[in-house]
């Protein structure tokens, strides 16, 4: 099972990211944010053991996180789902898992010697990712700090507009568009805007030119 979808690996796990991006249009209301939602993070999380099964330490490490975060679901199925403590943990389980599984897909464009479909998957998953990893940092800093963005119109106890819209802010942030509807005013959040937006840029311009590179070296040596 595990060869037959190896080489899918990047498709998979871009589609679960598609998936937890634009779910919510086709199930909207609070049970896609409490309970599809986090779904949704456990398999592209196991979509990203997959992609990087080929280092069985790494591998070991993504599973405990898989295991951490099906506990941390379980638990607020029951518990309070508002917990601090909860949405604390997960939040740094899924930071640590989208910083780690970013930088094994730039490994592996670096390595790849040719551009197929694979390297352009990889590369879009791998931008999802950096704007899920800012989404993240966001909702750590308004979740341990109140009111560190002005504009969500949402709190912390109406999961799916709060949620819904630090993700948006992250990726507006992230390709730099910047509406200005949402804004940080601490300056923590601040400079986490600062990093997402530099994050998006530096990925962009050195991915861009050693896929672009690539791509020439190979039709030169045909």
């Amino acid at each position: 099972m595990h060869e037959k979808l190896y080489p899918y690996r990047f498709e998979l796990f871009l589609f679960s990211q598609i998936a937890i991006l634009f779910g919510s249009l086709i199930v909207p209301g609070n049970f896609f944010e409490i309970i599809i939602s986090p779904i949704l993070f456990l398999v592209n999380l196991a979509s990203g053991v997959l992609l990087i099964s080929k280092k069985k330490k790494l591998m070991w490490f993504f599973i405990v996180l898989l295991i951490i975060s099906g506990i941390v679901f379980g638990a607020g199925l029951f518990e309070d789902i508002g917990s601090k403590p909860l949405k604390l943990l997960n939040m740094g389980t899924y930071f640590l898992f989208y910083t780690i599984v970013t930088f094994e897909i730039i490994r592996q464009v670096w390595e790849t010697k040719i551009v197929n479909k694979n390297v352009i998957f990889g590369l879009i998953s791998g931008y999802i990712s950096l704007g899920l990893i800012g989404f993240f940092i966001c909702l750590s800093i308004e979740i341990l700090h109140p009111i560190s963005f002005e504009g969500l119109k949402a709190t912390i106890d109406q999961p799916q507009l709060f949620t819904e819209r630090l993700m948006y802010y992250s990726y507006i942030t992230l390709i730099t568009i910047g509406y200005g509807d949402i804004v940080p005013v601490t300056s923590l959040a601040q400079k986490a805007a600062i990093l997402i937006g530099m994050m998006g840029q530096f990925y962009l311009v050195i991915l861009t030119a050693i896929v672009v590179g690539k791509y020439i070296n190979y039709n030169i040596s045909k």
